[in-house]
């Protein structure tokens, strides 16, 4: 990094203090400050700075990179009379996590009080930070992204920057994290009723494992699928889908566990078929959810089903 490099990172849980050692490590002049005093030991150990107060902070970089657990945490920071002030004319950086929506939310506060405004989002764990494996996604200015991209880059990772909507990062982190949590949420689901069936977690988890491999090219099938318009069920019909996802509820609620996500699933799948189109694939649950599956022989818009 050049002997000028400048960052201030605001939030110091596992995610902000990897973030912040990660640019330390990297040669970056880099200013800490978190909500909770005592967090920050180690990183000023190692060469970090320590700020009394937030306003002090960031008026120590023309970067602020802010890493907390939402927005609701970043605006009690950020948006204080003092903090307001010693940001304008310098940039945020937020990669805390939140919605769409408060991201936009953000970019209009900072625009109105002069502050330039990126909004990212952190798609691998705190171990990735400072290597190959980690990804960071970005939206806002492209001009303004690509003038701190050298500091961001120090962060190691690929950076990407997905459009000039401040709400797009957010956008593909709250689509992302849906299929990460869905999915763990089956995992759990499923060794607890392996566990009943007297099934260890240690004997279901290859096998577990060998699912897990079939996801990227059933994503990607089912992406160019929906963004074509295609349903079609020729391979596999929703009506399989349907009948070996109450096979799961069944043998779940014999052994008194919760089949409550199960359930819902396969509600869904059992109001496309009765819509009409029980030979098309699981996708017809992308149109089912958004509203817009009229029912089959309808004209367009009509009868349409709201998720």
């Amino acid at each position: 990094m050049s002997a000028d490099s400048a960052v201030t990172v605001l939030g110091l849980g596992p995610m902000g203090r990897a973030l912040a050692g990660t640019f330390v490590a990297a040669g970056v002049r880099t200013t800490v400050w978190n909500r909770t005093p005592g967090r920050d030991g180690e990183l000023v150990e190692r060469g970090a700075l320590r700020a009394a107060s937030a306003a002090e902070a960031v008026a120590a970089s023309d970067l602020t990179v802010v890493c907390v657990v939402d927005y609701d945490a970043a605006d009690a920071v950020l948006r204080r009379a003092d903090v307001a002030a010693a940001l304008k004319g310098r940039t945020v950086a937020n990669l805390s996590a939140d919605t769409p929506a408060r991201a936009r939310d953000a970019a209009a506060w900072a625009a109105d009080h002069g502050v330039r405004y990126l909004d990212g989002a952190i798609m691998t764990p705190t171990t990735t930070i400072g290597t190959p494996d980690g990804v960071f996604l970005h939206s806002g200015p492209r001009d303004l992204y690509d003038a701190h991209l050298p500091v961001l880059s120090a962060l190691g990772g690929t950076h990407t920057h997905l459009g000039e909507d401040h709400g797009r990062a957010a956008a593909y982190d709250v689509a992302l994290l849906d299929i990460f949590w869905t999915a763990m949420a089956g995992c759990a689901h499923a060794l607890a009723v392996a566990r009943a069936e007297g099934v260890t977690p240690e004997e279901l988890a290859p096998f577990a494992k060998g699912i897990g491999a079939i996801l990227p090219g059933a994503i990607e099938s089912m992406a160019a699928g929906v963004a074509a318009g295609d349903f079609s069920g020729a391979d596999n019909p929703i009506t399989s889908s349907a009948s070996s996802m109450r096979h799961i509820v069944a043998t779940s609620e014999e052994h008194g566990i919760d089949a409550g996500v199960m359930r819902a699933a396969a509600g869904q799948a059992q109001r496309v078929i009765g819509l009409g189109y029980g030979t098309d694939g699981f996708t017809r649950i992308a149109e089912l959810v958004a509203g817009r599956l009229a029912p089959a022989g309808a004209t367009a818009g009509a009868g349409a089903v709201q998720g």
